[in-house]
């Protein structure tokens, strides 16, 4: 172990690097280098798997919440190139954290358009509607509106609409009644089937109650009742509550053909090896594991299947250890160090949500999950971020 203050100067090996542990000290640790992932062709045929997105900052923006396009559109390539689709415009590209409507719109705009030189924009992007545009909304009238809005956009471009969670609605919404009757509006008028969002409040405080409960059974029964009455309306749900025997339960009771997609960044393996369908921001981090993880399953060979995810499970923990809200921090650092983007920047600000030590424990179990594809670029940017910070 090396104190700071005893620390002896050597010429550094390109896979080496001195990490800080809690209390002041200094580690050596030297990278084990990227797993071998195997290529896939094509998306996954046993499970759908979308991935949700990050978006790259503009690191000279003329404002904190100013997008570098080419970069962000360059991921989703990247994503779609490991036969994932792309979940556009929600929590994970900080939609309701510094990323407003105007920009959204015109992400999702943007990524359609890229998604249309590949294959059909309806099954390779899943983009977020919701009413975040609207903060004045004081009525469930206002709050219909508003989604229907934010839906013409998305449905105008070729892309799936997810219906995302409203903090409007859960502010407003007196009982169980309000959520059915702005769902209800929205479904019914839906010219495609669409996936509900319902993200729990460990992702976001606001939304705590929603579908007109705290109490999750009758939130569960309110939501299945929605979801029984328009079924034919619905591709599926995606379900963020980080409860995976909850998750369970609830994929048992949808209807059949409709979807239960597993937004459980911490127990993601066994619920979509037992039959859930994925849409995970952690994805967004492991795309390259994932694909091949899915390409086993694929083959039938569920083993291999959970083995390859298990490997990047504690990575996955940590990045959405609490607050969980902040977990895209992670995200935009790993894609930082693997070489996706030139900068560790974020719209609003937002990688200071997360301390060093954080993202020192990251960069490591990032390596040990082989995910770091170019160690030798991993190891300066680390360098250089824990110099900035002050620890070299």
């Amino acid at each position: 172990m090396i104190t700071r203050e005893n620390r002896v100067l050597r010429r550094p090996s390109r896979r080496f690097l001195l990490l800080p542990v809690p209390g002041g000290a200094l580690e050596s640790y030297e990278l084990k280098g990227p797993n071998a992932w195997p290529r896939t062709e094509g998306r996954p045929v046993s499970r759908v798997a979308y991935a949700a997105a990050h978006v790259v900052a503009d690191p000279l923006g003329e404002s904190p919440s100013a997008l570098d396009w080419d970069t962000t559109l360059a991921y989703r390539r990247h994503l779609w190139s490991h036969g994932l689709s792309v979940a556009e415009a929600m929590d994970t590209a900080q939609r309701g954290a510094g990323l407003s409507w105007d920009t959204a719109r015109e992400l999702i705009r943007r990524s359609a358009a890229e998604a249309k030189t590949i294959g059909d924009p309806y099954e390779l992007l899943a983009c977020g509607a919701g009413t975040d545009h609207a903060p004045e909304a004081a009525t469930t009238d206002a709050i219909a509106a508003a989604y229907e809005e934010q839906v013409a956009a998305v449905e105008e471009t070729g892309a799936r609409v997810i219906l995302m969670a409203s903090r409007q609605l859960a502010a407003v919404a007196r009982d169980a009644s309000d959520y059915q009757e702005v769902y209800g509006r929205l479904l019914g008028q839906a010219s495609r089937p669409v996936i509900l969002h319902w993200l729990g409040e460990t992702f976001d405080p606001a939304l705590a109650g929603y579908w007109g409960s705290d109490d999750l059974q009758t939130a569960t029964s309110s939501f299945l009742e929605l979801v029984r009455a328009h079924a034919s309306a619905i591709d599926g749900v995606k379900v963020s509550l980080l409860d995976a025997s909850h998750e369970a339960r609830l994929r048992d009771a949808l209807p059949e053909g409709v979807r239960l997609y597993t937004g459980d960044d911490l127990n993601y393996p066994s619920l979509i090896k037992d039959g859930s369908d994925a849409l995970l921001g952690v994805f967004d981090a492991i795309a390259p594991a994932a694909a091949a993880a899915f390409a086993a399953l694929d083959q039938g060979d569920a083993p291999a299947f959970e083995a390859i995810l298990a490997r990047t499970l504690p990575l996955a923990r940590k990045i959405f250890e609490p607050p969980t809200r902040d977990y895209k921090t992670g995200i935009v650092f790993l894609a930082w160090l693997a070489g996706h983007q030139d900068a560790f920047v974020m719209v609003a600000g937002a990688q200071s949500a997360r301390t060093v030590l954080h993202l020192t424990e990251v960069f490591r179990l990032a390596d040990q999950a082989g995910l770091l594809p170019d160690p030798d670029l991993a190891v300066r940017r680390m360098r250089a971020f824990l110099t900035t910070a002050g620890v070299l």
